[in-house]
């Protein structure tokens, strides 16, 4: 298609004058300006400001608006077409967490947009930027991920990533449900919990930590890479004791049950255990707040102590279920509805487990 020549609005400027019988001096003169402006606008060499604009509709009778889209339309014909690639990357950005994902190493920084396209592309395993993301594993049927963030999904397809590189045990409910009593065996200390990624490995749950793209939410997540091949993925965001364990065992809970099969994934986020969920989230609840406290220990703690539990107490009741005082307290805290009840006790945890388990974040980029 051809396009229409546009001329410097000097030249419409000179037929007004040629039109009104008026010289360049004449309008200077009544506009109040120097007679070199209005000669070099007319020769193309000064270009219409808006305050000119103004001055020159008022002189003509045109309005200012003629002269700023004359000089705009000019302006924008001399820089030439569009050549597509800043429309190209912002339908990257708009579509994927670009800058995060180059932030945390996930892809290279490149100016080339077609190189960012390809990157996007190899990441997120598609053919094409129109292709619907899904995250079924091939014996699966297509799923769209239709309630997950474009930040969820990142992190989603990262754990993936570091999953897929790492070789276990042939996987076995049977081998899972025995290793959950050597897990519970580690509750009483922090720096026990760096067991928990090898032990997992030898029943066959693959168990990988990725940092948590900031505003994400995701606690933790359960998927599956083939029938067999289950996945657990934490993000750690809550670094305490008791938040590892209890998003642990309730996403290993979702592993037992086959939880997200049929779709391939599940994202745990904002995990409350008082809060209303459905049947599978209430299962993993359930099983997970048990698995750190007994509940009808606690139940009977509760009972004889309230309402006032002092610390010495909390500790001693601790160590007689054989779990570290941090995880009393966390329930507590929620059942009291006190979220600053012997915080002190919520000990931290991940250095831990990084430094045992596959992990993506904190300024370490797995490439291994």
């Amino acid at each position: 298609m051809k396009i229409a020549e546009t001329f410097p609005p000097g030249e419409f400027l000179r037929d007004e004058l040629e039109a009104r019988g008026w010289s360049q001096t004449q309008l200077a003169e009544i506009m109040g300006r120097p007679f070199r402006l209005i000669n070099e606008i007319i020769a193309g060499k000064k270009a219409i400001t808006p305050e000119t604009a103004i001055q020159l509709g008022d002189s003509l009778g045109t309005g200012p608006e003629l002269w700023m889209n004359l000089e705009s339309q000019y302006q924008l014909s001399r820089v030439g077409a569009s050549d597509g690639q800043v429309a190209r990357r912002a339908k990257l950005y708009e579509r994927f967490p670009v800058r995060e994902m180059i932030k945390r190493g996930w892809l290279q920084k490149t100016k080339v947009v077609s190189e960012l396209e390809h990157a996007c592309l190899a990441f997120f395993g598609l053919e094409s930027l129109d292709e619907p993301l899904n995250f079924c594993h091939a014996a699966k049927k297509t799923e769209v991920l239709e309630n997950a963030s474009e930040l969820q999904l990142a992190w989603l397809y990262r754990a993936r990533q570091l999953a897929s590189e790492q070789i276990v045990a042939p996987y076995t409910p049977e081998r899972l449900r025995q290793t959950l009593t050597t897990l519970a065996s580690l509750l009483p200390a922090p720096e026990e919990a760096r067991h928990a990624p090898r032990l997992l490995a030898e029943c066959g749950v693959r168990f990988v930590v990725v940092e948590p793209i900031p505003g994400s939410k995701i606690d933790g997540a359960c998927f599956w890479l083939t029938d067999t091949q289950p996945v657990v993925a934490m993000s750690l965001r809550l670094d305490r004791i008791d938040n590892f364990w209890f998003v642990l065992r309730h996403e290993l809970e979702h592993v037992l049950c086959e939880h997200g099969k049929g779709r391939g994934y599940l994202i745990d986020q904002d995990l409350d255990p008082t809060e209303q969920v459905n049947d599978e989230e209430d299962a993993a609840n359930r099983e997970a707040l048990d698995f750190c406290v007994s509940q009808s220990e606690l139940t009977g703690f509760i009972a004889r102590v309230g309402p006032f539990f002092a610390e010495e107490r909390v500790v001693l009741f601790a160590q007689r279920i054989k779990v570290h005082p941090g995880l009393v307290v966390g329930q507590l805290q929620r059942r009291l509805r006190r979220y600053d009840f012997l915080r002190a006790h919520q000990v931290k945890v991940r250095q831990f487990v990084v430094a045992s388990a596959r992990t993506d974040g904190w300024g370490v980029i797995d490439t291994a």
